[in-house]
């Protein structure tokens, strides 16, 4: 049986980053007819990483930054993506989306959702969506809370109120690349997207929001490999070293709460073994998991390409417009 490791996500960091830097060099400038590049930064490696390599692209000056905390986010992101500007050398502004999220809706519909399973849910409490699996390798969500005293609450989230809650923080995402594009308008720059293999094969993402972008350096790297570079690249110790989250719920949470099926160090060979025909069983051996859980997990895989296809499609055409190059 062949085996697998972390190995088989091993690159050259000094090869992939001039790579990388040289071709985006090339698709912003030339493709595209950009002067720059436009990024949000989070403090997360992706974001992080996709700055440092527009920096090398470009030079910091040509490379615009934008912060964009709402009253939900956690300081301590403010705080990295502060450190990775700055270490960078990159212009940026901070712009708080709190006030437009507020305008539009984004707190009131979610509260509207959660007081329909926990009818106390006021201000000042916490919240977020887990996933949860059932025997068989079915899967649903649960919602929990967290109320002024630290009591904690959990329930399983209907399909209706699930979908206004995600609807409700989506916004989040939207409004931030409304900003991005803003600034890539004003300045004619670039907009770069920061999803990595794992969020882009899967997508997890948000549509016309973090998924927007006019190029995205690193969706053919997995996550070990995005923080292979982000510490080749000399990025903030804490930056290399901290666990993906989402960022977008009040309650500390995990991408792998609410989205994958393992933690990123697994999922990313499970869906490079998967990628590359190697048997469920040999994952399970390689990670440690029941045979049966590898086998659910590349189902799962595919349960999700399949689920988030349109997430990837371009706008449907009743007919092919040939004049503009587009397809239906």
């Amino acid at each position: 049986m062949e085996r697998i490791g972390p190995d088989v996500l091993a690159l050259d960091c000094n090869v992939e980053i001039e790579r990388i830097a040289e071709r985006l060099r090339s698709l912003i400038v030339t493709d595209l007819r950009r002067r720059g590049a436009v990024i949000a930064v989070s403090g997360g490696v992706d974001s992080s990483v996709c700055a440092a390599l527009a920096c090398r692209a470009l030079g910091p000056e040509r490379v615009f930054a934008l912060l964009l905390p709402e009253s939900e986010s956690s300081a301590g992101s403010h705080t990295l993506g502060l450190e990775v500007v700055h270490q960078l050398g990159m212009p940026y502004a901070v712009e708080n989306i709190g006030p437009a999220l507020e305008a539009i809706g984004c707190y009131r519909h979610r509260d509207e959702a959660i007081r329909r399973i926990f009818p106390d849910f006021g201000d000042g409490w916490k919240s977020k969506i887990v996933i949860s699996a059932m025997p068989g390798g079915l899967s649903f969500f649960r919602l929990v809370v967290q109320n002024l005293e630290g009591e904690t609450k959990t329930q399983r989230l209907p399909a209706k109120e699930y979908l206004q809650i995600v609807a409700a923080t989506s916004f989040k995402q939207r409004i931030r690349k409304t900003v991005e594009y803003f600034h890539a308008d004003r300045l004619n720059y670039a907009v770069v997207g920061t999803p990595n293999r794992l969020e882009y094969d899967q997508g997890f993402f948000v549509k016309n929001g973090d998924g927007s972008a006019d190029v995205k350096p690193i969706a053919h790297l997995y996550k070990t490999q995005v923080y292979a570079l982000a510490q080749h690249l000399g990025l903030p110790a804490a930056v290399c070293s901290a666990r993906p989250t989402t960022d977008t719920y009040t309650l500390s949470q995990g991408q792998d709460e609410f989205y994958f099926a393992l933690p990123y160090e697994q999922m990313d060979l499970a869906l490079w073994a998967h990628n590359h025909r190697m048997p469920s069983d040999t994952l399970a051996t390689a990670i440690g998991i029941a045979p049966a859980t590898a086998a659910r997990v590349y189902e799962d895989i595919e349960s999700k390409r399949r689920a988030t296809a349109y997430l990837h499609a371009r706008p449907l055409l009743i007919d092919v417009v040939s004049e503009a190059g587009s397809h239906p």
